[in-house]
């Protein structure tokens, strides 16, 4: 008889990694991409501080895009696309499904463009991320609106009259429920202006040499953190990385639009836990 584990569950104390600034003083940057042997990734540090992680089990309903930047998807259909090792084939069969989750749950929303996707998996080149961070900034969003419309002066038109984000979909790909290297995400209601580091994305010549934009974040204690014990292929995570509606200065509904996460080690991780694999489809959201 196969035996079912129970994964973790409930609030964990662990460390996460968080920005500790160049030695020099000089303004951050990293690596993106396959990094070479021998050549360094990023000229600033990471120092780790113990936080409290709530689990968010039981109260999926409770998160927003507009207040915390992140919102849990639950009883999620099975996917046409059933290995995720092929990129062609994601794109055919699981983009559009992608698409048509971002138009049901995002309120407004009449225009998605998806521009990429990572696959995480145990022993290759993206593993899970151990640092705190968040994938794009209102500067590097608005670069990636003029990069992936259909032309400038559609680009110029979704900038000027539409509200634009980015937002990640992340899910798990494993069988079983996760039990390592989990994904926790902090209530942007919760991060201050100060604790989010602009950091130039250096994408190498390979890629067409595109100079982007993340951020690293300084930790802060008024930081709420949060993970989905257990979390399975039926759920999905929406991470908000930039909201332009959260720049209005009389929009004070919007406390969303920059999600700090990081995968992190759970301290109740049974040994010989199975890796964790996932994948997170970046996409480009308009609408009201």
């Amino acid at each position: 008889m196969a035996i079912t584990h129970i994964p973790p569950r409930g609030d964990v104390v662990t460390d996460l990694n968080f920005y500790s600034p160049p030695a020099d003083g000089s303004a951050p940057w990293n690596l993106a991409g396959d990094v070479p042997p021998g050549v360094t990734p990023r000229n600033y540090g990471q120092e780790a501080h113990q936080v409290v992680i709530h689990d968010a089990r039981g109260q999926e309903k409770n998160f927003t895009l507009d207040h915390d930047a992140f919102q849990i998807l639950t009883n999620q259909p099975p996917s046409a696309e059933k290995d995720f090792t092929d990129d062609e084939s994601i794109k055919k069969n699981y983009y559009p499904e992608v698409e048509k989750l971002l138009l049901d749950a995002v309120p407004g929303a009449n225009k998605v463009i998806i521009f990429d996707h990572t696959i995480r998996r145990p022993n290759s080149t993206r593993g899970p991320v151990p640092r705190v961070h968040i994938d794009q900034t209102a500067h590097s969003t608005a670069n990636r609106v003029r990069r992936h419309a259909a032309s400038e002066s559609e680009a110029e038109d979704l900038l000027s009259n539409s509200r634009y984000r980015i937002i990640n979909v992340w899910r798990p790909l494993n069988a079983s429920p996760i039990e390592s290297s989990p994904l926790a995400y902090a209530s942007s209601a919760t991060l201050l202006d100060t604790d989010v580091i602009p950091v130039e994305h250096r994408y190498p010549a390979s890629a067409g040499g595109y100079v982007g934009q993340t951020a690293a974040i300084r930790h802060n204690e008024g930081q709420k953190w949060y993970y989905l014990s257990g979390m399975t292929g039926a759920e999905r995570i929406l991470l908000e990385c930039f909201d332009s509606d959260s720049l209005k200065e009389d929009n004070v509904k919007v406390k969303g639009g920059r999600v700090p996460h990081t995968a992190f080690e759970d301290p109740r991780t049974r040994e010989g836990a199975e890796p964790r694999e996932s994948i997170e489809v970046r996409a480009l959201v308009f609408g009201a």
